[in-house]
């Protein structure tokens, strides 16, 4: 009787096919001889080493972004959207170099920008993404790159990307674009002239909020390598079953995207109706600041995220989370279902008071990722919460 060892012996032969990618969470791969390991690393042949330099579920996910990002090189799928961030601004800039950012970036890549990369020896400057030419005056002759969001976190400005493209080719710097909120539904960076392209996945791609992800692709295939390696060396890995789950979420995304973003046309424009809600911020509205670029750039779109601004500062917004209770108040975005997100307690809260006012984003001040429910039903709810915050008026 044959004896075997405690090791798989290969999958069992079939004449068909899976439908669905197999899950596979192996962190070693076995290779049959040291020389046909060195032709793996030397490029002589395709595989998987160790997961942590890359697996199957990672590369499947990341080939389907890819494609929806219409990406020139082979995009890199790591384990969030901050790993996104940071590996390109950590592995692409190096001591005394200079990284201009929006001045509404995400919380934590602010946070990146005024607290860490100083700390690393990396010069930063905020500038408004929205104005080119204020993008423009903050460049110096040691910026590396420009990292802007298209629609802005959670203040929903639209950045002028075409410009702020144009201004970095003529001054020999590179352009990083975050396209979590629009996704490549709305807008593909790297056809307006982005060099890296960015998302964090965890959101409107995968869709569930049950998965950590991110992704990032470059233009240059020099700067791919710079940025998988360092995400490599830095253990910036995803899980495999967060990339299987995430690509289970990719098949319905069209959809989701379509219905989130019709309902939060209709939630805008009924919370600008409300004489307790002071503002609302919506692409597509006719008073929202960037209207004009937004037409053009978005071809049309709006996204999932509609922010408000309530009177009354904290005791109203209080009151309004309980009175919604049918809605998640939860600092996230791109669910199934609708989030509520106050970026002064959440996202925003590193801020001064006074840094936050001079963005926009007052204690009354939320943001609210739209899910797929029934729009009447969602807007039932926010007219409870409304009431509420009447009521504590």
């Amino acid at each position: 009787m044959k004896r075997t060892l405690m090791r798989p012996d290969g999958l069992p032969d079939s004449a068909s096919t899976p439908v669905v990618t197999p899950l596979m969470p192996s962190v070693v791969y076995a290779s049959e001889s040291p020389d046909r390991l060195d032709d793996q690393y030397e490029g002589r042949a395709a595989g998987y080493t160790y997961a942590r330099e890359g697996h199957p579920n990672a590369d499947v996910l990341a080939r389907r972004i890819d494609t929806m990002e219409q990406a020139p090189v082979p995009g890199l799928v790591v384990g969030s959207g901050m790993a996104a961030v940071t590996a390109v601004l950590l592995g692409m800039c190096k001591s005394g170099d200079h990284v201009v950012g929006g001045d509404q970036l995400y919380g934590r890549s602010l946070r990146m920008m005024r607290d860490d990369l100083p700390r690393l020896g990396i010069e930063t400057t905020l500038a408004d993404p929205t104005d080119a030419n204020a993008i423009a005056a903050a460049i110096r002759p040691n910026t590396r790159l420009v990292l802007i969001e298209v629609v802005s976190n959670p203040t929903l400005r639209i950045a002028d990307v075409e410009g702020i493209a144009e201004i970095c080719r003529q001054k020999d710097v590179l352009l990083v674009v975050d396209n979590t909120f629009t996704t490549p539904r709305a807008v593909k960076p790297f056809a307006l002239g982005a060099d890296v392209v960015l998302h964090s996945v965890t959101k409107l791609l995968a869709g569930h909020s049950d998965v950590t992800l991110g992704w990032v692709a470059a233009r240059q295939a020099e700067h791919a390598k710079v940025i998988y390696d360092f995400a490599v060396t830095t253990g910036l890995t995803p899980s495999p079953f967060d990339c299987w789950l995430a690509e289970r979420g990719l098949m319905s995304f069209d959809l989701r995207f379509d219905r989130a973003e019709a309902t939060a046309a209709r939630l805008a424009d009924h919370l600008g109706a409300h004489p307790l809600v002071k503002r609302v911020l919506f692409p597509t509205r006719p008073d929202h600041p960037d209207r004009a670029r937004a037409q053009g750039l978005l071809q049309g779109h709006g996204c999932n995220m509609v922010s408000f601004e309530l009177e009354g500062g904290r005791v109203m917004a209080n009151a309004f989370t309980k009175g919604a209770d049918q809605i998640a108040f939860a600092p996230t975005l791109g669910d199934v279902g609708t989030t509520l997100s106050h970026p002064a307690s959440s996202s925003h809260r590193a801020l001064t008071p006074d840094a936050r006012a001079a963005l926009g984003m007052s204690e009354g001040f939320f943001r609210v990722s739209v899910g797929l429910e029934d729009p009447e039903a969602l807007i039932a709810a926010f007219d409870a919460g409304l009431a509420a915050a009447q009521a504590a008026k």
